[in-house]
C-alpha cells in the first residue's frame, strides 16, 4: 500500500471521529442509555429506600430512633466488601471475575429485600431485651450490597462508550429519588397539626397550650415497600443481563474487550485508540507525565481530583444529610420534605445535565466545590442554631434552606459525575480506586458525624408544628 493510500485512510478516520464528536449522542441506542440508567438505579435503592421508611418503621421496633445509629454503623461495617474487592485489584489483578461479583451481589440485594418485608418486625430476645436481629442482620447484607456495587458497577460502565457513565449516574441519582417519591406516595412522615390541652387543675378546667403533630398511618404497609425495593432489584439484575447479552449493546461497546476488568486491545488498534484520545475536545492533549492511567494527570492533579472526590460524598452521603431534618425542620414540616424531595430530585438533574455538558475542567471542579461547600456550611450553621435559627418565623427562612439544599446537592452531584468522567478516561483501574474513593469518603463522614449527632447530642430539633424561640 502506498504512502498517499495510507495517509488518505487515516485522514478519512480522523474526519469521521471528528464528526462523532460534534454530535456525541447521535449514534448512542436508546435501549443501552435505557439499561445503563436501570442498572445505574439497582446501586444504592435498597438503602436509600430503608432511610426514607424510617418514620413508618421506627414506632414498630425495640429500637426506636436509636435505628438511624445502628443503621450508620452498620453501613460503615459493610465497606469489608468493597475493601476485599479492592485488595483483589491492586494485589491480584483479572483474578476476580467482576462479572460474577456484580450477579451475585444483585441477587443478595433482591433475596435481602424480599425477605425484610416478611421479617423486619421480628424481634429476638437478647440479654433480657428484644432486638430486631433479622431487620439488623438483613440491612448489613443490603449495605453489603450497596458499598460493593461503588467498586463493581462503575468499573464495568467501562465496556460501554464513555457517554453512558453519565446516564449510569442519572440512574443512580434515581436510586434516591424513586424510593423519595413512593415514600410521599405512601404517605410517610406526613404530618398534621392539631390542638393539644391539658388540665390545669383538679377541676378539670382544661385549656389549649400549642399544637402538636400527628402522623397520619400510611396508605400501604411496610411490607409492600420492601416488595417494591426488592421488584427494583430484579429490574437492575434484568438489565445487567441485558446490557451483557443483548446483541444492540454488544455494538455500544468501544474497540477491544474486557475480561475480569482487564482490557485486551489487539495491537493495530492501539495507535488509532491513543489518536482519537488526543483528539477529544473535551479532555487535555495526552502527555504521559505520569504513570497514573493515561498518564494525562500529574500526580498532584491525580490527589486533587481524589481529594475532591473524597470530600464531596462526604458532604453529600453522611455529613449533610445527617443534620437535614436539624436544618429544615424549624421551618415547618413542608420545608422538610419539600427540601428532601427536591433534593433529590436535583441529583439526577445534575447527572443529565453533564450528559450534555462533560466539561472537564480542573479549575471549575475546584470552584464548584467550594460553592458546594459554602451552601454546606450555610446548611450546618442553621443545624447547630437549630431549633431557632436565622429567620425562623419568616417564609423566606423556608425559601433559602430549601434553595440551599438544592443547589447544594446540584454543584456537588455535577462535579461527582464530572470526576467519573474523567476517571473513566484514565481506564479501569481508575474507576475501582474511584469507588473505593467515594466509600472512603463516606466512612469519614460518618466517624465525624456519628458522635457528634448521636453520642453527644450536638443538635436539637424543631418541632415540625411550633417552634418555641425568645
Amino acid at each position: 500500500m502506498s504512502a498517499d493510500t495510507t495517509s488518505s485512510a487515516a485522514d478519512n478516520r480522523l474526519q469521521l471521529y471528528s464528526r462523532e464528536q460534534e454530535k456525541p449522542t447521535s449514534n448512542m441506542s436508546l435501549l443501552t442509555h435505557l439499561l445503563a440508567c436501570l442498572f445505574g438505579m439497582g446501586s444504592w435503592i435498597s438503602i436509600n429506600g430503608l432511610w426514607v421508611e424510617l418514620p413508618l418503621i421506627v414506632p414498630q421496633i425495640p429500637e426506636g430512633w436509636y435505628l438511624p445509629s445502628y443503621l450508620s454503623v452498620l453501613i460503615q461495617m459493610a465497606n469489608i466488601g468493597p475493601l476485599f474487592v479492592t485488595l483483589m485489584h491492586r494485589f491480584r489483578p483479572g483474578a476476580l471475575n467482576e462479572t460474577a461479583v456484580i450477579y451475585v451481589i444483585v441477587v443478595l440485594g433482591t433475596v435481602a429485600s424480599f425477605l425484610l418485608g416478611f421479617f423486619w418486625k421480628e424481634t429476638v430476645v437478647i440479654a433480657g431485651v428484644p432486638r430486631s436481629v433479622a431487620l439488623l442482620l438483613l440491612t448489613f447484607f443490603l449495605s453489603a450490597v450497596d458499598c460493593t456495587s461503588s467498586v463493581t458497577f462503575l468499573p464495568f460502565m467501562m465496556r460501554l462508550k464513555p457517554q453512558y457513565l453519565t446516564t449510569y449516574y442519572i440512574g443512580e441519582g434515581m436510586s434516591g429519588l424513586l424510593p423519595a417519591v413512593v415514600a410521599l406516595i405512601q404517605g410517610v412522615g406526613v404530618v398534621h397539626c392539631i390542638n393539644s390541652t391539658q388540665s390545669l387543675n383538679a377541676s378539670n378546667i382544661s385549656a389549649t397550650f400549642d399544637l402538636q403533630a400527628q402522623y397520619h398511618p400510611a396508605n400501604f404497609s411496610a411490607e409492600v415497600f420492601f416488595f417494591f425495593l426488592s421488584a427494583m432489584m430484579v429490574v437492575c439484575l434484568a438489565a445487567f443481563l441485558l446490557l451483557n447479552y443483548h446483541p444492540s449493546v454488544a455494538r455500544e461497546h468501544p474497540s477491544g474487550r474486557y475480561t475480569n476488568g482487564v482490557k485486551e486491545k489487539p495491537r493495530k488498534n492501539r495507535k488509532w485508540a491513543e489518536q482519537t484520545l488526543m483528539m477529544d475536545p473535551y479532555r487535555p492533549a495526552i502527555k504521559k507525565i505520569s504513570s497514573f492511567g493515561s498518564g494525562s494527570y500529574s500526580w498532584v492533579q491525580v490527589i486533587y481530583i481524589f481529594v475532591i472526590l473524597a470530600w464531596v460524598n462526604a458532604l453529600t452521603n453522611v455529613v449533610l444529610p445527617s443534620v437535614q431534618s436539624y436544618s429544615c425542620l424549624p421551618y415547618g414540616n413542608n420545608a422538610y420534605h419539600l427540601s428532601a424531595t427536591m433534593a433529590a430530585v436535583s441529583n439526577p438533574l445534575a447527572c443529565f445535565i453533564a450528559l450534555f455538558l462533560p466539561i472537564r475542567s480542573l479549575l471549575l471542579m475546584g470552584a464548584l466545590t467550594l460553592i458546594g461547600s459554602g451552601l454546606g456550611a450555610y446548611i450546618m450553621a442553621i443545624a447547630v442554631l437549630s431549633p431557632c435559627p436565622l429567620l425562623v418565623h419568616e417564609t423566606s427562612g423556608g425559601v433559602i434552606i430549601v434553595l440551599a439544599w438544592v443547589l447544594f446537592v446540584l454543584t456537588l452531584s455535577y462535579v461527582k459525575v464530572i470526576i467519573g468522567v474523567i476517571l473513566r478516561d484514565e481506564g479501569h483501574s481508575a474507576l475501582v480506586w474511584c469507588g473505593a474513593v467515594v466509600q472512603l469518603g463516606s466512612l469519614l463522614g460518618a466517624v465525624t458525624m456519628f458522635p457528634v449527632v448521636s453520642v453527644y447530642s450536638f443538635f436539637s430539633s424543631g418541632d415540625p408544628c411550633n417552634t418555641k424561640c425568645p
